[in-house]
Formats: structure tokens, C-alpha cells, sequence
């Protein structure tokens, strides 16, 4: 089963930047500066942002449908952050080294299976999940925090 891993688009995040921190303080955002080269990855670029660069930690609906699986959660975005280029059949850089929970949708939005994958497993808990029919997506989240990390589809 062949799949693809796609980040967030940049437009709805682009105008939230120039914000002064009252403002975003108010939206319940923060503007971050990243203290390391890991632990804050971006969900547009599907990279982490590193050291001394710029980005927001903000609430975000990842998964909104009509169901009791309707979810949100605080997720980073990279000031300066393009967009990423589809992953087709292979993860993107912000699964590396993490432990990720995989929940499988139907075309309802309702949960119908989910995986752990453990670093290095991701791909082949895709394909497992993919293998059954009334699978139509899968989001990835960081295991141990919880927030929203990809959307995976069907390619």
C-alpha cells in the first residue's frame, strides 16, 4: 500500500507572526525561540525547528469531524517555515526518534484501528493499517505528548 505524509499549509499561520504577544496571548498562542535543535517540531515543514529560530506554540483542531474523534491540541509552527513537499511511501524527518501513536480513520471520521510505532516502525504500521480497506486516513501523533504530527493518506 503506497501512502503520503503532508504537513499543514503556512497560510492560516502566516498572518498570526507579526502579532504583537497580547495578541497572541489572547488566541492562546505563545511566541517561542527554540532552546535546542530537537523537541520542537513544525507541522508545516515536518522538521524541527532548530536552535534560535523563531515559532509559535499554539492550539490547533487537527481532526475536524462531525464524530466523538473530533480533536485539538497545541502544536509549533517555524516563522519562516515552507511548506513540505508531500512524503510519498517514506516519513518525514519529525517521526525520526520518536515513538508515534497512529490512528486509523474511516472515511467518517470515525476511529476504526490504531498502532504505537516505535522509532524506525512508522512505515511498516502505515502499510499494516492501510492493508485494511475501510481505513481512508491515518494521523500520526507524538506518543509521548500527544500532539498532532502528520496527516498520512492513500497515494
Amino acid at each position: 500500500m503506497t501512502y503520503r505524509i503532508t504537513g499543514l499549509p503556512m497560510t492560516p499561520f502566516a498572518p498570526l507572526f507579526p502579532l504583537d504577544d497580547g495578541s497572541l496571548a489572547a488566541m492562546r498562542a505563545r511566541r517561542l525561540i527554540a532552546t535546542a535543535d530537537r523537541g520542537f517540531p513544525c507541522r508545516v515543514s515536518l522538521v524541527d525547528a532548530r536552535c534560535g529560530e523563531a515559532l509559535l506554540l499554539l492550539h490547533h483542531v487537527s481532526h475536524d469531524v462531525a464524530t466523538p474523534y473530533r480533536a485539538a491540541y497545541a502544536i509549533y509552527v517555524r516563522e519562516h517555515a515552507r511548506e513540505a513537499e508531500p512524503f510519498v511511501d517514506c516519513t518525514p524527518p519529525v517521526f525520526e526518534g520518536r515513538p508515534l501513536g497512529l490512528r486509523a480513520f474511516d472515511s467518517e471520521g470515525m476511529l476504526r484501528d490504531a498502532r504505537l510505532a516505535l522509532p524506525g516502525e512508522a512505515d511498516a504500521a502505515i502499510r499494516a493499517l492501510f492493508a485494511r480497506d475501510e481505513i481512508a486516513y491515518i494521523h500520526a501523533h507524538n506518543a509521548a505528548h500527544g500532539c498532532f504530527a502528520a496527516r498520512i493518506d492513500r497515494n
